[in-house]
Parts: structure tokens; sequence; C-alpha cells
């Protein structure tokens, strides 16, 4: 008996189908109005459906209800529309089906939007730093839906354009002086066109590299312009050494300070005992200068005349003795 009741359940509540999103077939232009439909048929009573844009519900819905050619079910529709940006790309929309049937399982359909939008584009150097004689590569990074790929590289001055292909990359093998210039990336795609520039200076004097963008219309649709002023030869401040050990320069200045105070320091010494000698011997000399200079017409006589009568005094307390 409980069989029969929930087959009759099942005869009375009509299941609904899996929902079907169409609309989505191809890409959307940014700025567009996207409009989707679901559809969900097959449920008794009329199923209802609900809409989420990634974590977000959509509330501006139209629903229409439509029997189904054997008289005993429903076919829901439900359309939506919303404007689209960049940010939408790759963003998952879920139609989801609400019925009593289903009690506490769900019935779902989730579709990624494909969003077209203008191209952007900056221009990288690889090293970042480069020098005169080093071989330098400027990379034109093009971003966007679809990804841009004609690139037409010039350089302002210049009437010839300098490359024009599918390669985003623009090589010197040699940098020098003459190649400083301001270089102009043309970045395009079905979407549009948009303009990098990038300022080379090739200097004995590095500077440090000043990036700017700025945007500026095109006559027909808007073209971004990003623009970068840098330095190739600029060279990164040495790190300093933030340990406390002194280097290998400071230690020589202290060794070599060492040794020039012992010299000194012996030199003063000598000094002082070459000063003393020298001082002692001027006394000698006066005092035997002063004991002959009685009767001696010279100071050479004096001294002899000094010895001579030491030595008879001597010689006279001896003979007293």
């Amino acid at each position: 008996m409980p069989v029969r009741t929930a087959k009759a359940l099942v005869t009375v509540l009509g299941i609904p189908q899996k929902p079907q999103i169409f609309g989505h077939e191809q890409p959307i232009d940014e700025e567009k109005v996207a409009r989707l439909i679901c559809r969900s048929s097959g449920s008794k009573p009329a199923a209802q459906l609900r809409w989420r844009k990634g974590n977000r519900d959509i509330k501006d819905t139209v629903t229409e209800v439509v029997e189904d050619p054997n008289g005993k079910t429903f076919t829901v529709t439900s359309r939506v529309e919303f404007r689209v940006t960049k940010e939408d790309n790759e963003v998952e929309v879920t139609c989801t089906v609400d019925h009593e049937s289903l009690q506490n399982s769900e019935r779902s359909t989730t579709q990624k939007l494909q969003v077209h939008y203008k191209p952007t584009a900056k221009i990288e150097p690889h090293p970042q730093y480069p020098r005169e004689g080093e071989k330098l590569q400027l990379q034109c990074d093009g971003q966007g839906n679809p990804i841009p790929q004609e690139f037409l590289w010039e350089k302002e001055g210049s009437d010839a354009p300098l490359q024009l292909s599918s390669d985003s990359v623009l090589i010197f093998p040699f940098l020098n002086k003459s190649d400083s210039g301001t270089y102009v990336c043309t970045a395009t795609s079905s979407m549009g066109s948009v303009v990098a520039k990038y300022n080379l200076d090739v200097s004995d004097h590095p500077q440090l590299p000043t990036p700017h963008v700025h945007s500026t219309p095109g006559p027909s649709q808007p073209i971004c312009h990003a623009s970068m002023a840098s330095a190739p030869s600029f060279t990164p401040a040495p790190i300093q050494d933030a340990s406390p050990v002194p280097s290998t320069s400071s230690t020589y200045h202290a060794m070599i300070g060492g040794v020039v105070a012992v010299i000194v320091f012996l030199l003063l010494s000598l000094l002082i005992v070459l000063g003393h000698y020298l001082i002692r011997h001027k006394g000698t000399y006066l005092t035997h200068e002063a004991k002959g200079s009685d009767d001696a017409p010279g100071a050479d006589t004096a001294i002899i005349n000094a010895e001579g009568g030491q030595a008879g005094g001597d010689d006279k307390k001896e003979y007293f003795i």
C-alpha cells in the first residue's frame, strides 16, 4: 500500500527536468547587455527558477509558464538581463530549479560568461637595469580578451617602424648610447589597440626609473597609453653590512694606526735620551773649561790645564799622605 501511495504521489507531482541555459554561446563585448534564458519542463505544479551570478542573486527576472503538450505538466522559462564588464569574464552564472518534489535535492546548471574587453599593455625590460654593451629585451606585455596578436614597434623621431609581427619582444643585441630614445609598442586585438611607451636612456650617470601611466582617447575608440621612463644603466646601491663585526678595511686601518703610534713613541723616547746626554756633556765641558780658564788663552788650553791641575792635585795629596 505505501508503494502505491508513492506512485500516486509521483503521478500527481511532476518532477522538473534539469534546467538549460541559452544565450551564452558567443562571447559578449564589455559594456554590452547579456540576455540569458533558463528553461525547465515537466514540473507539476509549475517550478520556480532562480539566478545567481558569482556570489550574488539576480532579482530582476521575467518568468513565463507554459503548459506542456501532454496537458499534465508545465515548462517554466526565466529571462535575465544585465550589463557586463571585463570583471565578469569567467564568472559563473547559475540557474536553479526549486520544486516540492525535489525535497532536499537540487537541480541546477552553471555556465561561465565569456566577455571580450579592450586590451592593456606595458613594456618590461629584461634585464631591468641593463648597462651599455649588454643585451636588452623589451617585452610588450599585452593583456585582454582576446589577447593581442599584433605588435608594432616604433621609435619616436624615426620614420620607419622597427618591427611589425606577432612577436612582442624587441631585442637590442649590443646596447649603446645611440639606442637612447622613446620606444612605442602598439598592441592590437579585435577589441582595439593600446599604446605603451618606454624611455630608454643609455648614459654614464644612471637614474632611478620613473614609471607613469596615462590614457588618451582615440578618434574612434579609447586607446590607453602606458608610459614608462627609465634609465637602463641604473646600478642598484650597494647593500650596507649591518653586522657589528668590523670590516677588513677597518682592521687594516687600526693596525696601521698602532704601528705609527709605536714608531712615534720610539722617536720621542730617543729624542729625550739624546737631549739628556747632550745636556750632561755640555755641563762637563763647561766645568773643565772653568777650572783651567784662569791662565789659559783659549778654551782648549783651559781644558788641558784643568785636567793637568786635577792630576797635580791628586799627586799632591799623595805626597802629603
